[in-house]
């Protein structure tokens, strides 16, 4: 595959659903070079299109990947993940796979918190880390200030997609894990998930003046059982999963 196809495949994963007018502004080049590489990419199965209908003129073609483009990005191998995980299921039952996912949770937090920056750093600052900690796993993610107190957090793509397809609690949680990663002075919430039908999920997260009460935490319950800080305490940044 050429370069300027596999920077239109990374544009449409990262920017969702787009014309060819739109990708031709983001590369700097005439729509009708871009349309040359959609209808290639579209012959090899790669792309498909929805017509959009426009006041005056004809359709424009508002270009997505397609199921076979997925490979082209991080899956982390998703049939084994996938299989260990029915696997799991079958022998413990859903307990048994609700201690994993805990475990999970657990030593994400671990290897996070090795990562963030030194307490007293700004919020902006932790989002920066927690941003490259996802990166490093193949999330895509972009990220930006909204006003003086609120930043965006997006991810483009889903490593673990089609494992969170078979069991959901694999990425139920990740508001709360964001949440414990950043601290208790923050308030994060996830405005578009992949699961739900988006393309991406994406986060906002909004800085508080104290932390939350008991009753304004996330799920507005106990932790998970087991579930603990580095210290052994029930952590309380973190909520269910």
């Amino acid at each position: 595959m050429t370069p300027a196809r596999r920077k239109l495949l990374e544009l449409i994963k990262s920017g969702g659903p787009q014309t060819a007018t739109e990708l031709a502004e983001r590369l700097g080049v005439t729509p009708v070079a871009v349309r040359q590489h959609l209808q290639a990419l579209a012959k090899e199965g790669l792309l498909v299109y929805v017509e959009e209908r426009r006041p005056i003129g004809r359709p424009a073609r508002r270009w997505s990947l397609s199921e076979a483009a997925q490979p082209f990005f991080p899956d982390s191998h998703r049939e084994f993940a996938v299989g260990l995980i029915e696997a799991i299921d079958d022998t413990f039952g859903g307990e048994g796979l609700q201690r994993l996912v805990e475990e999970r949770v657990r030593q994400q937090i671990r290897r996070y918190r090795r990562r963030m920056p030194e307490r007293g750093a700004s919020l902006e600052e932790r989002v920066a880390a927690l941003a490259s900690l996802r990166n490093e796993e193949g999330y895509m993610v972009e990220w930006h200030a909204e006003g003086d107190d609120a930043w965006v957090l997006a991810e483009n793509h889903c490593p673990i997609c089609e494992a969170a397809k078979v069991c959901g609690r694999l990425c139920a949680g990740e508001p709360a894990l964001f949440q414990t990663v950043l601290g208790p002075d923050v308030e994060v919430r996830r405005t578009e998930h992949l699961l739900d039908g988006s393309y991406r999920c994406v986060y906002q997260i909004v800085a508080r003046e104290s932390p939350w009460s008991d009753t304004a935490r996330l799920g507005g319950s106990a932790p998970p059982p087991g579930v603990t800080d580095e210290r052994g305490r029930p952590d309380e940044g973190h909520r269910q999963l």
